[in-house]
């Protein structure tokens, strides 16, 4: 085919390859592609193709890129959608596309628009991700373990400010600094539930990130302007958020 770019495998001897100007996935047999190389004219490694849209790029297949690929799913990356969905400015959304690989004969089961240009990923099964629901506060040793801990410390032109949170409260309600002050801000977010994550906002001051269940995280900045800035909690996290 023409225009072929990534290629995934099946784990079964078989492989699956993009081709871009096509604009089609095609799946193919190792071993009589190999046959067709060394000379023999009877090798018929091409099985099957199918039409994706438009222009894939990467394409991945489930477990592939370990030694357990399973042959079960192939998902297309297309750079292209064309005329697929409504236009919603100048960069149009692209789109990828789930095919079941199962059988001989691959089969279409699901596609979605995505954004921006599809790349590389991997498909795994979902019984061997293992995720982190709640960090160990521990693991930080700049944590602030509880709300006696909070406190603003100076050194020279250098502050550091150290704050804990838990639904729907900071520890510290203000605290105050001179212009012209480094300023460093830690904050451990307490609440123990999964999700149950806090946003720390400064206005005019572009400094918004986020503290999941039990982490520490920090921000320093130039205290350059005089005046007094709200800070609050941008991320939903409790039915009094709005209190944060």
């Amino acid at each position: 085919g023409l225009g072929p770019l990534h290629t995934a495998f099946d784990g079964k001897g078989n492989a699956y390859t993009t081709l871009f100007l096509d604009s089609q996935i095609v799946k193919w047999n190792i071993d009589k592609a190999i046959a067709l190389f060394k000379g023999d004219q009877n090798a018929k490694p091409v099985l099957d193709r199918i039409d994706v849209h438009y222009q894939p790029g990467h394409g991945y297949a489930s477990m592939g890129e370990t030694k357990e690929a399973d042959g079960k799913f192939f998902n297309s990356g297309n750079k292209f959608s064309k005329d697929r969905f409504l236009p919603v400015g100048p960069l149009h959304p692209e789109t990828e596309q789930l095919i079941d690989i199962g059988g001989d004969k691959m089969r279409l089961v699901f596609d979605h628009t995505a954004y921006s240009e599809p790349h590389d990923a991997i498909i795994v099964r979902r019984d061997i991700i293992k995720t982190r629901q709640i960090y160990e506060m521990n693991e930080c040793p700049y944590a602030v373990k509880s709300f006696d801990e909070s406190r603003v410390e100076r050194n020279g032109r250098k502050v550091t400010v150290h704050m804990a949170s838990i639904a729907p409260t900071f520890s510290l309600p203000e605290f105050t600094v001179k212009r012209g002050d480094e300023v460093t801000i830690i904050l451990t977010n307490h609440d123990k539930v999964e999700d149950v994550t806090h946003g720390f906002g400064l206005e005019k001051h572009d400094i918004n990130f986020i503290v999941n269940p039990q982490q520490t995280a920090s921000v320093t900045f130039k205290a350059d302007q005089p005046g007094v800035f709200w800070y609050y909690c941008t991320s939903f996290c409790h039915a009094l958020h709005l209190e944060m």
